[in-house]
């Protein structure tokens, strides 16, 4: 584990759902410093004010980026936080990854002591996912009929490429599979985000037979890894991130069907369509974080569970 020590640390794209919980983690450490971009700051402030969060964090202005500190780590959160923005404007999602990557490789190159953290995604394996991502798994592409839900993918995989072929520097890549916590956006159109809506207008969700497997890790167990990757002696790499254990859609409906009262029914015409690809096993076998000392403490039920409680808790007002 490396050493607690005082780090400037800039967060890109933290207005973001995984941004958010690294806020909210990382500046209840007093060893931390905080540089936050982000395209609203007022956004922004509103959330740290919402949370109390006033000390040791800096709201910057993108283009002040270069100069606004020297930064010990660098975490990349930027990305396509709801799937319909890719079928809105699907070229967004190789423009604005290569923006900002290239924004802070450049740092990296004049920088090279420092540390930069990228969120990537499962979805560099491919869409294919009959079975679960293994460390020898191939990529199943077909190049002459590329379509929307391969362009997420891509768009990853050629992140980590780039970051691979800098193998002096100092390039994390974290393959996010599932995220849920109390800051989900509502708007963004995921299996929990439908659930949630459905438990509060009191509506009958209708799905398919097909029994997914989704991996959704937790907060803290998130914040563990990438402090784990704060270490002088990370190497530049690729982690999927995982839970201790996946979950059904059957488990997830069953648990809030029990607990929060939601309506849900079987129908054979109706199914789960994800606008990256089916993925039915959408989770890794891949352990490599092992290495660096990630053991997850959750399944991904209980990050599920105390996910939802917060969020009750946080919009309690508007439900009274």
């Amino acid at each position: 584990m490396f050493d607690k020590r005082f780090l400037n640390i800039a967060i890109l794209g933290a207005t973001g759902h995984i941004a958010k919980n690294l806020i909210v983690g990382l500046s209840s450490k007093k060893h931390y410093q905080l540089f936050l971009f982000a395209r609203s700051n007022e956004r922004l402030a509103s959330f740290l004010i919402e949370n109390g969060i006033t000390e040791q964090v800096h709201i910057c202005e993108y283009k002040q980026f270069q100069q606004a500190a020297v930064y010990d780590v660098i975490i990349n959160c930027i990305g396509i936080g709801n799937p319909q923005d890719l079928i809105d404007n699907p070229f967004n999602v190789f423009q604005i990854t290569e923006q900002y990557d290239n924004m802070i490789l450049q740092y990296m190159q004049m920088t090279p002591d420092a540390i930069y953290i990228n969120l990537s995604s499962g979805a560099a394996y491919g869409s294919e996912f009959e079975m679960p991502a293994t460390s020898d798994k191939y990529l199943n592409l077909k190049i002459n009929s590329l379509s929307i839900k391969d362009y997420y993918g891509i768009s990853k995989l050629n992140m980590e490429a780039k970051h691979r072929s800098l193998n002096n520097l100092k390039i994390v890549d974290l393959r996010v599979f599932g995220f849920f916590s109390a800051y989900i956006d509502l708007e963004s159109k995921f299996l929990l985000t439908e659930v949630i809506q459905h438990i509060r207008t009191g509506g009958i969700l209708h799905t398919s037979s097909e029994n997914i497997k989704r991996d959704y890790v937790h907060p803290e167990d998130f914040l563990r890894l990438v402090e784990f990757c704060f270490d002088d002696n990370i190497q530049n790499d690729v982690y999927d991130v995982y839970s201790l254990k996946p979950a059904t859609k059957f488990e997830i409906l069953d648990y809030f069907a029990v607990e929060h009262g939601l309506k849900y029914e079987i129908e054979a015409n109706s199914a789960y369509d994800s606008i990256t690809g089916s993925k039915t096993n959408y989770y890794s076998l891949n352990e490599k974080a092992l290495a660096i000392g990630y053991h997850p403490c959750y399944t991904s039920l209980q990050s599920i569970n105390s996910g939802y409680q917060q969020f009750r808790m946080r919009n309690k007002n508007e439900n009274n």
